[in-house]
């Protein structure tokens, strides 16, 4: 019998190591099978990553085992190593799986032709081959751990969707592993933009709730040096408020506390992100969106500001607020060249320092020691707008921060610093402030009010109202800024962990408060602010352990709790009181999928943008999981929670009932559930602050569309024919369709920008941008009709013409009309800071004129007036050749080229045009829509946004063009917010679910259904 080759040789040992592995738990040498007798399967609680037992009286095959995705990630990692010679166009999992296929053909041909495995190769070709064996050996290996999840594992993804549909539910989402364990309540936000972040121990681990396994940006936390702010004798160490601080030994700090500001505080009009640590310091960071890396850019450090503002008042608290505008602008290029290191202005000279006594060195440290953060939303004034930054810490005080809005946004670097006002202290509590949340009520727009929570480690509960326009441009804050309403709750031994506001849906001076105790219990109360009545609705002993995180959902309708016992629980609010609602969570058989035993503890909860997704970060028990694989890099895991199926008692003005008719054996109920919650959080976006992220609504709506296309179309044209005004219920499908692309001209621009966000993403989401503008062009062409497309297809794409054509006569008809008004006002700057001017009017005449037949006669009477010396140059030229570029579409231009010796023109550059002004685009970096992949160099007027028809009345145009407002980075045609484009390696905010191919093929989220 010939010496077994090193490919058999290699191949068993692989085999070998790979099986014992997996069926060992804890990293045990040798054990029985994880599964034991027919009849008595047991559930293999040291893995997280498994397949279904075999069925009795059936032993399991090799190719039935499915590791984690590490390992597979390890072993792809070596093959890479090794040598790969792979086509291009093949991914590495489609080429790994046809290796190992190949190899396994040959050795079956070879096995049946001549019953064993020979060789006849001579001593040289051996030794050259077996580096190559060695590869094709790991090529199998691979293969069979992907080959898992090919074929096989789709149709039996595809069998689960189908129950998934059966339950009336969108397909489970899928949980996303962390490699960090979060420690303090509250340890996940949901951001504006549909950004997760996630304290995740020493560092913020931020990413797309869309992609658990896709790119990340990370804030690394490392060890600060303490302030010196004076000494004491050595006796006052151990005195009793010194003897914390001179016990405390803590050289790793984890993050304590994380918050979310409002969009449009960055310079890229994104969200920062204010982090404190278990130090007690506090930063601000802003995305990389010009950096092309990872880790979060630093902004501001708030603590040694405060400590800055301290040391000039010597520590009184009292004094001339400091601004630190100019101070950001080398602050954020010094975090990205090298470590921020302490000026000598900042750190004096230890024999200038003062000798203090051991009270005042215990009441400086609890002023600079932080312990939560929290962002107000936006304060709009007529001249600024801002945001606060709360800033919760051991001495009972809170700092405020005044954040302000850019004057202009930008995509190019951080030239333009960030304009930051220590404002001053509210003196909250007497213990420490463990808990902050703000809520602002906007039912007399002329007389806005906003509301400060606060907790504290003593129990005690405060309702701030705050000046509202006192808070935007005060010098100093005090108690005559913010007034006590009520303390909800008096000082007791049970400290509070979490807050959570919101205003009240059936009152909008209403304002509902869940207040989480560390008892495991929660309070709900329901106060008044116009007449500052406060009522106790109830107390609920929900928990075993602190109650780490509330979540409110549709309106105050129901909420979410969450504990360190590791339970979740659902609560409907009815008739004042609280009924709990089961949390079905059931188990997915899919690889990623994680067994609910191995959590530990659960230690935050959020929201998701739309309120069908609640998003919660449970901890490892490490104890649990596999020592040798698992637990040596998993730490927590994010959970996500569909909630959209919940009968929360939601009302609509004109209740209809939802097309049910194909959906036999489905469950009425819930789909009619679904539909009303889906209408209702689309038409909180007739809010125009509210930004449109639409993540869940369209996950949603594209999974019920893959086995219910009917009832997804029948509840969209019932959306429309309740929402848009002009619309009649009564009316069959078809004709309301038919009515959409006529009766655009009155709908407000918010809702027709629901409708193309919801026309490319939902109804069209088979089809790419490019491929929706030529099918546009052809049904513009042959006015309605497209043999190459479905009828319903074609239907969609004319009202998504009819739409976007009707944006596009709004934006032209006001940019003609802010010329004529702008003629009229000499003194106005152009481009004045502030202040948007009209560009491009000449390509916006041309594309008057190429559409003569279709633009309203109202916009041709508009341009008309317009003088030619307000118009700038037609002519246009190639930034690469320098050829003239004519108008022949608003989307792109084609040069003329340069013209060779024959008289033909070659090499013709195809430019793209700007989406706002119609001009060609400069070689730049460029605002980019992610969905409808326009770009542009100019920003559109923020009063587009906020037409509510497309009459052009110039007092309309002039008062918007009076005032000093900055124009927001949206695209003018889907109203999402713009940015630049980021390569695919980084993470990047996106305001709805992109791949359509994923949902129809079932791999997208796949873990659990709460109903």
């Amino acid at each position: 019998m010939p010496a077994p080759t090193p490919f058999t040789s290699a191949s068993a040992m692989i085999r070998r190591r790979l099986l014992q592995s997996t069926r060992t738990r804890g990293g045990a040498s040798s054990g029985p099978s994880r599964w034991t007798s027919p009849g008595h399967e047991e559930t293999p609680k040291g893995l997280l990553f498994n397949r279904t037992p075999p069925p009795p009286g059936q032993s399991r095959k090799w190719e039935d085992w499915e590791l984690p995705c590490y390992v597979t990630s390890f072993l792809t990692i070596v093959i890479l190593g090794v040598g790969l010679n792979a086509k291009p166009d093949l991914t590495i999992e489609t080429w790994a799986h046809e290796k190992a296929l190949e190899r396994l053909k040959m050795e079956n041909s070879l096995a049946a032709s001549t019953g064993a495995t020979t060789t006849t190769t001579d001593n040289n070709n051996n030794n050259s081959d077996n580096g190559d064996n060695v590869f094709r050996t790991l090529l199998m290996v691979i293969g069979f751990i992907l080959s898992s999840g090919g074929e096989e594992g789709r149709a039996t993804l595809t069998s689960d969707k189908h129950m998934a549909s059966s339950s009336s539910s969108p397909a489970p989402l899928q949980t996303t592993m962390l490699l960090g364990s979060p420690s303090f309540p509250n340890a996940i936000a949901w951001s504006q933009d549909n950004l997760l972040a996630v304290a995740t121990a020493h560092f913020v681990t931020i990413l797309r709730p869309d992609m658990p396994h896709g790119p990340r940006g990370i804030i690394k936390i490392s060890p600060i040096e303490p302030f010196l702010f004076g000494f004491v004798e050595r006796k006052d160490l151990i005195s009793g408020c010194l003897l914390p601080i001179s016990l405390y030994r803590d050289d790793k700090p984890v993050v304590q506390s994380i918050s979310w500001s409002p969009l449009g505080i960055s310079l890229n009009s994104g969200c920062l992100l204010a982090v404190c640590t278990s130090e007690g310091h506090v930063k601000v960071y802003r995305p990389p969106f010009c950096d092309f890396c990872s880790e979060w850019i630093e902004v501001v450090n708030v603590s040694e500001r405060l400590f800055e503002y301290l040391q000039c008042t010597e520590f009184q608290g009292t004094g001339t607020p400091l601004e630190f505008s100019k101070r950001n602008a080398s602050d954020e290029i010094d975090s990205v060249a090298k470590p921020k290191k302490k000026s000598l202005k900042t750190v004096p000279e230890n024999d200038m320092l003062p000798v203090i006594s051991a009270d005042q060195y215990a009441t400086r440290s609890a002023v600079l020691s932080s312990i939560v953060v929290s962002w107000s939303p936006l304060l709009h004034d007529i001249h600024a707008t801002v945001s606060l930054l709360a800033v919760g810490g051991k001495s009972g005080k809170i700092s405020l921060w005044r954040f302000y809005a850019p004057d202009c946004y930008t995509i190019e670097g951080g030239k333009i610093p960030s304009a930051v006002k220590f404002v001053g202290f509210l003196e909250a509590h007497n213990s420490w402030v463990t808990t902050i949340s703000w809520l602002s009520f906007s039912v007399n727009s002329s007389n806005p009010q906003i509301l400060l929570v606060t907790g504290s480690s003593d129990g005690s509960v405060k309702v701030w109202l705050g000046d509202y326009h006192k808070l935007i441009k005060s010098t100093e804050v005090d108690q005559n800024v913010f007034i006590l309403l009520k303390e909800v709750i008096t000082v007791n031994v049970v400290p509070v962990s979490v807050l959570s506001v919101t205003v009240h849906v059936q009152c909008s001076s209403k304002m509902l408060l869940a207040i989480g105790k560390g008892s495991g219990s929660f309070e709900i109360w329901l106060c008044d602010i116009s007449s500052k009545e406060f009522n106790k609705l109830g107390s609920y002993d929900a928990h075993d352990y602190i109650v780490t995180g509330l979540a409110w959902a549709f309106g105050g309708r129901c909420l979410y709790s969450c504990s360190q016992d590791n339970l979740v629980r659902s609560w409907i609010l009815r008739d004042r009181c609280l009924d709990e609602v089961p949390v079905h969570m059931p188990h997915n058989n899919n690889s990623s999928s994680a067994s609910d035993d191995v959590y530990d503890s659960c230690l935050g909860a959020a929201v998701s943008p739309g309120n069908l997704v609640v998003a919660t970060v449970h901890c490892f028990d490490v104890e649990k999981l596999n020592r040798m694989y698992e637990g040596r890099v998993l730490r927590a895991a994010i959970e996500y929670h569909w909630i959209g199926g919940l009968h929360v008692d939601i009302c609509l003005n004109r209740p209809v009932p939802f097309y049910t008719e194909e959906l036999s054996g489905l469950a009425e109920k819930d789909l009619t559930n679904w539909g009303s919650n889906i209408i209702w959080s689309l038409n909180q976006y007739q809010c125009l602050d509210r930004p449109l992220v639409l993540l869940d609504i369209i996950l949603a709506l594209l999974d019920f569309k893959v086995s219910m296309p009917r009832y997804v179309e029948h509840l969209l044209i019932k959306w429309i024919s309740l929402s848009f005004p002009g619309f009649h219920t009564d009316l069959p499908n078809e004709k309301t369709l038919l009515q959409v692309s006529s009766s655009l001209s009155g709908v407000p621009s918010r809702m027709l920008h629901l409708l193309n966000i919801i026309c490319r993403r939902v109804m069209l989401a088979q089809l790419d941008a490019d491929e929706i503008t030529r099918i546009s062009s052809e049904v513009q062409n042959t006015k309605g009709e497209c043999c190459s497309m479905d009828e319903q297809v074609t239907k969609w794409i004319a009202i998504l013409g009819s739409s976007e054509r009707e944006l596009r006569e709004r934006l032209v008809g006001f940019s003609f009309c802010a010329s004529q008004t702008s003629k009229s006002r000499p003194g106005a700057t152009p481009f004045q800071t502030g202040h948007w001017y009209p560009v491009g009017l000449a390509q916006m005449e041309q594309w008057i004129a190429l559409n003569n037949d279709h633009v309203r006669g109202e916009l041709k009477s508009i341009a008309s007036e317009v003088t030619n010396e307000k118009r700038c140059s037609a002519v246009e030229s190639c930034s690469y050749c320098s050829a003239s570029v004519p108008f022949e579409s608003p989307e792109f231009g084609l040069c003329q080229g340069k013209t060779s010796g024959s008289g033909s023109n070659d090499k013709r550059h195809k430019l793209s045009r700007c989406a706002v002004s119609m001009q060609v685009c400069p070689s730049i970096p460029l605002w980019f829509c992610v969905c409808c992949h326009r770009v542009a160099f100019r920003l559109a007027p923020d009063p587009l946004f906020r037409m509510s028809s497309s009459q052009f009345d110039s007092d309309f145009v002039t008062k918007s063009l009076s005032r000093a407002v900055s124009s927001k980075p949206l695209c003018p045609y889907c109203g999402i917010l713009l940015q630049r484009r980021q390569p695919d390696f980084l993470v990047s905010p996106l305001p709805f679910y992109s791949s359509y191919n994923n949902i129809k093929h079932n791999k997208q989220w796949n873990i659990y259904i709460a109903n």
